[in-house]
């Protein structure tokens, strides 16, 4: 008689982790303890990435899944307070939320400080594209490099934000309606899912939240004149099916920034890191040898 095989007994296949570590950091923000999400993956170079409006960091998973850039670079990306994995703030009303330039460049330089980082490269995307303009202009020396993906010091409105707030609509489903368009074409389609997924989720208000400082709060035009790129290098990425911030928009932007470096990434449009990685990857990664390269030098 055969011996009775239990599902216990057979061999089980080793789980399949991804290098990614996530864990929450206290940070204190405007006065206030902030339960901030952080995930990081790599060694080497901080590269510090920052999400675009009304998302949150997994934008970012791909780049922490690559060893050409984990070999060299600690890629950390983080929730803003209000998304993804982050609460809102203590005692926060749902709806109040408005990004200012002032609370964004704070809460950027509280998350480098708490986590002890020395000259990161910071890289942020669409309001994080923006914020890097403000932080090589205000803050420049305190960083080894900095990419804006999708900046510029300015773009005129295309959307109605009153719909993003609404009881009669699903706010989520609005918001990836809203952006569906600044995907190119060519992105696959399971990644332009997991991109629009993401706007899905966003919490009440906090996507119209980010646009306040986009819209009113963050306006760079004339503001970019303390930038100092033989300190630290500028690069500004932006995919040529983005309307929201054309090449145009960064071209303009970075003629008034000397040594600004553009590059227009074909075939991608506003999400470039989380819309098609693998498209992305071949224009990042360059940037990334040179700052590597230039880091050895010194």
């Amino acid at each position: 008689m055969s011996a009775e095989i239990h599902s216990h007994d057979k061999p089980q296949a080793a789980p399949q982790y991804e290098a990614i570590i996530g864990r929450y950091l206290s940070v204190p923000i405007g006065g206030e303890a902030c339960r901030v999400y952080v995930e990081e993956a790599g060694q080497g170079i901080p590269l510090v990435c920052l999400h675009t409006a009304g998302a949150d960091a997994r934008q970012y998973r791909h780049l922490m899944c690559d060893d050409a850039i984990t070999d060299r670079f600690r890629v950390i990306a983080f929730d803003m307070p209000w998304h993804g994995k982050s609460y809102p703030p203590p005692g926060a009303q749902p709806g109040e939320y408005a990004l200012t330039t002032a609370r964004y460049v704070e809460t950027i330089r509280a998350v480098i400080g708490a986590l002890g980082l020395d000259q990161p490269v910071v890289m942020g995307c669409s309001i994080g594209g923006r914020i890097a303009l403000q932080l090589a202009n205000d803050h420049g020396p305190e960083f080894r490099a900095l990419i804006g993906v999708e900046a510029a010091d300015y773009q005129a409105p295309w959307y109605d934000t009153s719909w993003l707030h609404r009881g009669d609509v699903h706010g989520g489903e609005v918001c990836a309606a809203l952006v569906s368009g600044l995907v190119a074409p060519q992105s696959p389609a399971q990644y332009r899912d997991e991109t629009l997924w993401q706007y899905m989720q966003g919490g009440p208000g906090v996507f119209r939240g980010d646009l306040h400082f986009y819209r009113v709060d963050g306006d760079l035009r004339g503001r970019l004149g303390n930038i100092n790129t033989s300190v630290t290098p500028l690069w500004l990425l932006t995919g040529e099916y983005d309307f929201s911030c054309s090449p145009d928009d960064t071209r303009r932007t970075a003629a008034g920034i000397a040594g600004a470096e553009v590059i227009e990434m074909k075939e991608v449009g506003h999400f470039p890191m989380s819309e098609n990685p693998a498209q992305f990857r071949r224009y990042l990664l360059p940037v990334l040898d040179r700052i590597h390269a230039a880091s050895r030098d010194v």
